[in-house]
Order: structure tokens, then C-alpha cells, then sequence
């Protein structure tokens, strides 16, 4: 037996490689299918199976690519309607796998046809259960992001019957495998490890404690924040199929001079997506430019952020083109036009007009706070983040809802705006989306709240209202 998480830290996702005797099964595949292929090859297997949990609403799934290469079947559990052949599991279905058998387990719930799987050792003894998100560390999989018309409160009770009938009656040594750790929106608060077993979360896992099915429902729909925006449309992907990764990349490789960047930056369809670090950016950009650091969560704050169905050129640090691309086609983007060919360096080189944003520090915020009336602070974390704790008087915009021109339309050209978020990055992005709307006064805080709170003479407020 041989099994290997393969874990994507960007998106908190963790996708499964298991074997035994030349065989192998994947579970959860993300897009970029070549370090399963190559892992087989390496451990000379044949792809036999890929397992799908869900319809993944985060990510979209590798599994046509990878039943392509390989012609391995797609199994899918119950419920489920797909535009493209699948294997429709039925409960308790076995599949054999070398001396292994993976047993299917639908535990609908975080979606109708989502399906855990358990692996059985060659006794017959489970070892594992890979689940999807039904099951995380410390959380479970929210109920409200995709299944037909019903409420979260019905799927949340689908839940509570999985996890007490299902998962509650493995073994305490069983090792669960989830496909997502923390940092990942498919849940509340998943915990920071990516694997445990079923007897830890009895004891740690609020989801698991003896409790009544109301209780179940209220602990697992209070506090669910808006699911970022490309959710559905993920969904929506990972069932009705997509090109493939290869055809994408045909194009979004495409080198461009700087008169082919230069005709594409000069139409205001067309997204120009900077993934240089946000402290470089800050420093130099071409006009118009949008900032999302490959340093950070970026397909997530991508997918959250930008259009799907605009064409989108890019510019990156020289040799960062693929990595950017195949991030992007992770979480759904097929409209990739290229890159500027020798990056900013050869658009300067070109003598090209450039943009800037000025960053200052906190102790300059807090001498002009006092003295600048038209000074106005834009806070850009989330709702929660801002009530624990911001700014007197600043505005909170938070960097999740600035697609909604609304939310800037109060800010104007003769305020001084100095822009932060917690540590630096979404205030460069939301300074870039703020520019790009046309207002130009405005300064980026570095360090964000993290030098702001420990800087003397700044006003500190908080919002129970929000935090209770």
C-alpha cells in the first residue's frame, strides 16, 4: 500500500495518489495533471481509477485531462448528473485496486452527490477514508454553496445524518484524508494539520460531538461568510467539462512585444494582470494595471476578483509565465492572451509610460491623520477583521467586494486615501483596483494593521455589534 497526498498550498487543496501492486487510483485531481502521471511513471503503475468526492466549486478538477491520458474510468458517486461519461457509483460500491478495496460511502450534505471513500486494507480492515469536504480537521463542509433548490438548513441536516450513520461509526484509528486545509473557504475554520483520524475529530471536531440535529444545523450555518464569487462558476465547470489545460496554455504562453502588450493594454476589455510581489509592483506598473502576487492566495483572490469572460494578458517576473497561467486555469480562467515578452523591464526599456503607487508607513499615517481634512483611511479586510479592531472614522471597503463599482463610488480624486489591510498584500491589490477606476491620491500602508496597531497617536475602535 502507497498512498501520497499531493497538497496545493494556494488553494488549501489536497488530492490523493493511491497504489498497490502497479496500480493506482487519484482522488480529487487538480487541472495540472502531470505530477500524478509522473508519479506513476516513476513508480511503474497504471492509473486505474479517479475518484471524484463532489462537484469542486474551489477548483477546477483534472479529471477530464486525466481520463484522457490515461483512460482510467471517472467515478463519481450518487446523484450525480454530469455532461460527460462517468462511472455513477452506487452506495457501498467496492472497486479493487492491486490487494486494495475502495468502498463508496455517499454522505450528501456540503453537496447532494458528495461521497467519501474508504480504503480497506488486503484483510479487509479500513485504513482510511478519504473525505472530500464532508469531513475536514476541526470543521466540516459548509451547506450552502451548491445543491439545486435546497436551503442550507436541509443540506445542513443531510450532514448531520452522514457524518452520525457514516462517519461516526469508523474505527478511531481510521486516518482521514480531507481535501482541503485551512485557509480554504469550503469551510468555517478548518484546522491547520491536513490529515487525522476518525478518534481525534470524535474528540476535537465540533461537528462530531454528541448533539442534537438543531444544534447541528444552527453550529454549522451561523457565521458562513459569502463564498467567493467563481464558486459556482467552478462548479458549474467541473460538471458541464472545459477545453483542455494544453489549449489554454497554447495561448496564454504567447509572447508579446511591446507593441502587440501595448495594442491589448489600450483596450479597456482587456485585464492586465501584474503577479509581480506587491512590494515590487508598488514601484513600477503598466497603467492600469491590477495586482495579485503569485506570493499570496492567488488563484483565489483572482478567481474572486477578476472577469472570466475578459480577455487577459499578463505580466510576470521573467520565467513565471507557465506557473501564473496554470494558476489561473485552476481556478477556471480560459481567456489567456499572453505575456508581455522581457516583463516590465522591457517595457521601461521601450520607454513606455509606467504607473506607481507611494507606500508610507504607519508612524506617517499617524503625523498626517491630525492635520489632513481631506485625508480619508480605507480599510479593505473583511468585515470581521475591521470590527475587531480599525481606525476611527476609516471606511471599510473590503477587498472581496470592490468588483461592485458601488462600494468606490463615495471615494474621490481630492481625498488623500492611505489604503491598508492586515499585513500588505490585499492593499496593494485593491490600490491597483482603485486606480484602475481612475482615482490616482492614494498611498499604500505598509505592514497594514499590523503597524498600524502598534503605532501611538492612531484611534482605536472596535464594533461589538459585528463581533457578537
Amino acid at each position: 500500500m502507497f498512498i501520497k497526498q499531493l497538497y496545493t498550498g494556494c488553494l488549501s487543496e489536497a488530492a490523493y495518489y493511491v497504489e498497490s501492486e502497479g496500480q493506482a487510483a487519484i482522488i480529487d485531481p487538480l487541472r495540472d495533471i502531470d505530477s500524478y502521471l509522473q508519479l506513476a511513471a516513476e513508480r511503474n503503475a497504471s492509473i486505474k481509477y479517479i475518484f471524484e468526492t463532489h462537484f469542486h466549486a474551489d477548483f477546477v478538477s483534472g479529471h477530464l485531462d486525466l481520463q484522457q491520458a490515461t483512460g482510467a474510468p471517472i467515478v463519481y458517486g450518487p446523484n450525480t448528473e454530469t455532461s460527460f461519461p462517468i462511472h455513477l457509483a452506487k452506495d457501498g460500491e467496492t472497486f479493487q485496486l492491486g490487494a486494495l478495496t475502495i468502498q463508496v460511502m455517499h454522505t450528501p450534505g456540503h453537496t447532494l452527490e458528495s461521497t467519501c471513500y474508504l480504503l480497506k486494507d488486503a484483510s479487509g480492515k479500513a485504513h482510511a477514508v478519504f473525505t472530500g469536504d464532508t469531513l475536514f480537521v476541526g470543521d466540516v463542509g459548509r451547506p450552502d454553496l451548491s445543491s439545486g433548490n435546497m436551503t442550507k438548513e436541509e443540506l445542513a441536516s443531510l450532514l448531520f445524518d452522514s457524518l452520525q450513520n457514516k462517519i461516526a461509526t469508523l474505527a478511531d484509528d481510521v486516518i482521514v484524508y480531507p481535501a482541503h486545509g485551512a485557509g480554504s473557504s469550503c469551510g468555517k475554520n478548518l484546522g491547520p494539520e491536513t490529515h487525522s483520524t476518525i478518534g481525534e475529530q470524535k474528540l476535537s471536531n465540533y461537528a462530531l460531538q454528541p448533539q442534537t440535529r438543531e444544534a447541528f444545523i444552527k453550529a454549522v450555518t451561523d457565521g458562513l461568510a459569502l463564498p467567493p464569487q467563481y464558486f459556482p462558476i467552478n462548479a458549474r465547470i467541473n460538471k458541464e467539462g472545459y477545453d483542455s489545460l494544453d489549449s489554454i496554455l497554447e495561448k496564454g504562453l504567447t509572447a508579446l512585444s511591446v507593441p502587440a502588450f501595448k495594442e491589448f493594454q489600450s483596450n479597456p476589455e482587456v485585464i492586465v494582470l501584474d503577479t509581480r510581489k506587491a512590494s515590487v509592483f508598488t514601484a513600477a506598473f503598466v497603467p492600469g494595471s491590477i495586482s495579485i502576487g503569485l506570493e499570496g492566495r492567488f488563484a483565489e483572490w483572482a478567481g474572486s476578483l477578476l472577469p472570466f469572460d475578459k480577455p487577459i494578458v499578463l505580466v510576470t517576473e521573467p520565467g513565471q509565465e507557465k506557473e501564473t497561467a496554470v494558476r489561473l486555469a485552476r481556478v477556471g480562467f480560459s481567456e489567456l492572451r499572453g505575456y508581455l515578452d522581457g516583463g516590465l523591464a522591457a517595457w521601461q526599456n521601450a520607454g513606455e509610460q509606467i504607473d506607481m503607487i507611494i507606500d508610507v508607513e504607519a508612524d506617517e499615517l499617524a503625523m498626517d491623520l491630525p492635520h489632513d481634512k481631506n485625508l480619508v483611511v480605507v480599510d479593505v479586510r473583511r468585515e470581521t477583521e475591521f470590527a475587531d479592531g480599525h481606525i476611527q472614522g476609516a471606511v471599510n471597503i473590503p477587498l472581496a467586494e470592490m468588483t461592485d463599482p458601488g462600494n468606490l463610488a463615495n471615494l474621490e480624486e481630492n481625498q488623500n486615501l492611505y489604503v491598508h489591510c492586515a499585513g500588505g498584500y490585499r492593499s496593494v491589490i485593491a490600490a491597483s483596483m482603485i486606480k484602475r477606476q481612475g482615482i490616482h491620491n492614494l498611498r499604500n500602508v505598509l505592514g497594514g494593521w499590523g503597524t498600524i496597531s502598534q503605532q501611538k497617536g492612531i484611534e482605536i475602535v472596535k464594533e461589538n455589534s459585528v463581533l457578537n
